[in-house]
């Protein structure tokens, strides 16, 4: 089979116009960054309000193993077999970071025959939004920075600044930094350091804005630090910054339409991560697909411990959605990773029926996760090269057993829409079962019952242990009237706990909060589990190593 990058360099793309009018969209809705990709007017919202909305379908997984499950590919997979079957879905996508891409995880376009194209344009700057957000968010830095240096206006205290700098790349070297070394014609040194952009207050911001004065409001919002006179919030809009901040992401805030590579239409837009940040594609882009579609896909970040858990407790309470059901990833892969044994081509075929058999409890606690929401699950197993029809068989019977409303075999990656029809129709009498969706706490807990909700509902931990700096950072935010705000927990996404080693489902175990941020503008707040950091590193042999072009000048070593 061809790779990835070949297969989306040869495919026969559809004027990204035409995507725009079958799925619904006017002409002047539309605004085309070249032949296959559009900006979305916001405005389709208020024209379609009457409109019924489409049926909510949000794609997880099972904790993944650090190759990924193809959660993307079945997304994309699932959304070319709804096709297959006659309905009309949307796909949500989030945007790739230059990070991952030139980093372990490589693209994110999904893979094979179910993909959404230009695979390159997508993966490599798009139309530019993730830029913006760096740009926006680096201008609110210089600001504070010059508003200390000219005289301090608003007394803050640099002991107490919590705005970071911003870069698209896994840049570990930039985690903890000096600045304003050189001269007090440099600024006064302090430390401070370095998020990768999606995991930035300001994406966060571009996700939930549901129009430009409500990203206008929410910059504005932002606390960047605190004065050393009675501790009161230093935000964006005292520094004069949120104008700016919002001329720069005015763009960036439209949602992209691209297709897939059988015509459906994809609103891929914002990139938060899921492990560090709230991990799902924009709101605006979910509540134009409900208005456009009969089913929207929507994929939250890896396990449903991570994107699912935020997606549910965070976006749909802040816009308001009602999901449908819930399609969990799984591999046989995967399942014996949990169980003790590595995917290794050395391992006889047929062998590793345990291993599955031991690491289905992992698949059966995600199930259990879903069940909390009060939401229907459709597993998804995907077949991967060397898998036997023996081990995938039993995956799905673990599935069923484990309480799963069905579970399908995914061969999208090799057949496209037709690969996933039969998880497609599972999907479809999912979302027609009656549901009792709710959240796993209420606005008026405080933010340590939140957390604990999460911890012990969710990741199902013996209890929950705050460092001094947590502790400090949580009655700070109780004391400036943040208590109501939902929880956006940052933690591994490679186990149910904060401890990366700890496979399966693991049971007793503390989970260990070392801090907490406030993301004010975003309306969250983000508590700091284990050894998590906002900025990522490149491992040893990163995927950037393998990209190239030909003597042809095409880009080579994309997946």
């Amino acid at each position: 089979m061809k790779s990835s990058l070949e297969i989306a360099q040869e495919a026969e793309l559809q004027p990204i116009e035409q995507i725009a009018d079958r799925s619904g969209l006017e002409p002047g809705e539309v605004e085309p960054y070249g032949r296959f990709k559009a900006k979305i007017e916001l405005t389709v919202i208020d024209r379609l309000a009457a409109v019924a909305d489409g049926k909510l379908v949000c794609v997880a997984g099972m904790t993944p193993t650090k190759a990924g499950e193809g959660k993307t590919t079945t997304a994309v997979g699932l959304t070319q077999g709804l096709g297959a079957i006659g309905k009309s879905p949307v796909l949500c996508l989030r945007e790739p970071s230059l990070g991952p891409v030139f980093g372990i995880k490589g693209g994110a376009a999904g893979g094979g025959l179910t993909q959404v194209v230009p695979m390159e344009d997508l993966n490599l700057h798009f139309t530019g939004d993730i830029h913006a957000v760096g740009a926006a968010n680096n201008l609110l830095a210089a600001l504070l920075d010059a508003s200390i240096l000219h005289g301090n206006a608003h007394k803050i205290d640099a002991l107490r600044i919590g705005w970071r700098r911003a870069v698209d790349m896994n840049d570990r070297a930039l985690r903890q930094i000096v600045l304003g070394l050189g001269g007090r014609p440099n600024g006064y040194p302090r430390e401070t350091g370095f998020d990768i952009t999606a995991a930035s207050e300001v994406m966060a911001i571009l996700a939930v804005s549901r129009d430009l004065q409500d990203l206008r409001r929410r910059l504005g919002a932002i606390t960047v630090a605190h004065s050393y006179d009675g501790a009161k919030p230093v935000t964006a809009e005292n520094l004069g910054a949120a104008g700016a901040m919002t001329v720069l992401l005015k763009a960036a805030l439209k949602p992209n339409l691209i297709q897939t590579l059988e015509g459906q239409p994809c609103l891929m837009h914002a990139g938060p991560f899921a492990n560090i940040a709230h991990g799902n594609s924009s709101l605006v882009a979910d509540l134009i697909g409900l208005k456009l579609g009969d089913y929207v896909v929507t994929e939250s970040g890896f396990g449903s411990d991570m994107g699912m858990e935020k997606f549910f407790n965070i976006v749909c309470r802040v816009g308001r959605l009602r999901p449908s059901a819930v399609v969990l990833v799984a591999t046989v892969r995967a399942l014996k990773h949990h169980g003790g044994i590595e995917d290794d081509p050395r391992v006889e075929r047929g062998t590793g029926l345990e291993a599955i058999e031991a690491g289905a409890a992992n698949m059966r606690r995600h199930l259990g996760i879903v069940r909390e929401f009060g939401l229907p699950c459709v597993v998804a197993v995907n077949r991967r090269p060397g898998d036997t029809d023996e081990e995938l068989e039993l995956v799905k019977r673990l599935a069923l057993d484990a309480g799963a409303f069905a579970a399908e075999i995914n061969e999208g990656f090799v057949r496209g829409g037709a690969g996933a029809a039969a998880l497609a129709e599972a999907v479809v009498d999912a979302c027609e079962q009656p549901n009792e969706f709710g959240f796993l706490y209420d606005d008026d807990d405080s933010i340590k019952a939140k957390i604990n909700a999460v911890a012990k509902r969710v990741y199902k931990a013996k209890d929950v242990f705050l460092y001094p700096a947590a502790e400090q950072r949580i009655q700070q935010m109780e004391a400036d009237g943040l208590g109501k705000l939902p929880i956006c927990m940052a933690k591994t996404h490679l186990s149910l706990s904060a401890d990366p080693a700890l496979l399966g489902a693991p049971e007793d175990f503390t989970l260990q909060v070392r801090d907490a941020r406030a993301y004010t503008g975003a309306g969250w707040v983000v508590p700091l589990c284990g050894d998590i950091q906002q900025m990522p590193g490149l491992g040893t042999t990163p995927a950037a190593l393998n990209v190239d072009i030909d003597e042809q000048g095409r880009t080579i070593g994309l997946f």
